[in-house]
């Protein structure tokens, strides 16, 4: 039960009793109500800035999951980055040193990059910086590794021509000669047999018997075949390709006419005495570009180091030629 309550009336010296008016219960009212609302928004603003609601609490769980995983990220680009440049280094100094390519320039491995005006609208993101940062990052990465592949393409087709080179550049010796013995004379100031004097020789003699096989020492096509009763006597050239052709004379029979293709290895014919010769046996020479080489350097298909260290000893003997 509410409480009456009095005032002490000075004129009649008497407590009379409080009438509360309708106006003043509102006014009391609507103060208490105010009260009420400004402390609430109080409370509110405060919840607000300083207390986090159970979904702004998951938010920002979820933000901190994504930072660390976008910084997880950022150290395996850094991982893919080395690896890239570990792939252009060898692309660089082994991979088109081997094939004889010209290196990619810097220019081109870098064309595109730089500049963020391409990331304006990741600005106005939160963590619009570490957003940047990375797509940069990996926008790099695919560019370089798109011009890898290129590079690797071209790098293809150059395996694939030296592929054909490799088969094609004279590689072995062309009469089988396992032991060595057969070399009578190599490439170099020799004594010519008929003439007595000192006189180049270009190219290597071996000797063998009669009707003994003679190989194709590459890949080519047979470009000339002449019998003749002086000089090289009966002798074959084949054209390899890439600027080498040899040279083979004084044979007894040849198996091959011109336009002919051979591999390495074929037989073309065998050995023989024809020609200006004064024991059977095989001239054989390497011309590359026109000039008239050592053939020594080029029987590294048959071979071991120290049997070719033994070969230019042999071959490197200033003794007569046998034509």
């Amino acid at each position: 039960m509410k409480k009456a309550k009095y005032h002490y009336n000075k004129q009649s010296l008497q407590f009379e009793k409080v009438e509360e008016t309708l106006t003043t219960r509102l006014l009391r009212i609507l103060g208490f109500i105010s009260v009420a609302i400004v402390f609430a928004l109080i409370i509110v603003v405060f919840a607000f800035k300083y207390l986090d609601s159970p979904k702004e609490k998951q938010l920002k769980r979820e933000l901190t999951q994504m930072v660390d995983k976008f910084d997880q990220l950022n150290h395996k680009m850094a991982f893919y980055d080395g690896v890239v440049s570990g792939l252009q280094e060898r692309d660089e100094n082994i991979y088109r040193t081997i094939f004889e390519a010209d290196p990619i320039s810097e220019n081109v491995r870098e064309a595109g990059f730089g500049g963020s005006d391409r990331f304006k609208y990741l600005e106005n993101l939160s963590n619009s910086e570490l957003l940047v940062e990375t797509s940069g990052k990996m926008e790099h990465i695919g560019k370089q590794l798109y011009v890898q592949s290129k590079s690797y393409d071209e790098l293809i087709h150059l395996l694939k021509d030296k592929e054909d080179m490799f088969a094609s550049m004279p590689a072995i010796q062309p009469v089988a000669n396992k032991d060595l013995k057969r070399m009578a004379s190599g490439f170099g100031m020799r004594v010519h047999p008929i003439y007595k004097t000192r006189k180049m020789h270009t190219g290597c003699d071996f000797s063998a018997p009669t009707g003994t096989h003679i190989h194709a020492t590459g890949k080519g096509e047979v470009v000339e075949v002449k019998e003749l009763r002086r000089g090289y006597g009966h002798y074959v050239v084949i054209n390899h390709g890439y600027n080498f052709k040899t040279l083979y004379a004084h044979m007894d029979e040849i198996y091959v006419k011109v336009g002919e293709k051979v591999a390495r290895g074929q037989v073309i014919g065998t050995v023989g005495n024809t020609g200006t010769s004064t024991a059977p046996h095989l001239h054989y020479e390497v011309i590359k570009v026109g000039t008239k080489v050592d053939p020594i350097n080029y029987f590294y298909n048959d071979l071991s180091p120290e049997e070719f260290d033994q070969m230019i000893e042999i071959s490197s003997r200033h003794n007569q030629s046998f034509d």
